[in-house]
């Protein structure tokens, strides 16, 4: 699985980083940051945090 987030669109509101913390987090400055390949196993996760995007800037491939 392969994760691209739109940084154009992303307006680092978050909800991604709740939704699946292991992938996603915000830094310092409130910014986001995030894993490009998690693992698998995270597929739940990361679909869900793509679907709570409130601009829906999180984009998965397989």
């Amino acid at each position: 699985m392969k994760i691209t987030v739109d940084m154009n669109l992303c307006q680092d509101h978050g909800q991604c980083a709740i939704a699946a913390p292991e992938v996603f987090r915000m830094n310092d400055e409130g910014k986001l940051v995030y894993e490009t390949d998690p693992d698998d196993a995270l597929r739940t996760e990361v679909e869900e945090a793509a679907d709570v995007c409130p601009v829906q800037a999180i984009f998965i491939q397989d």
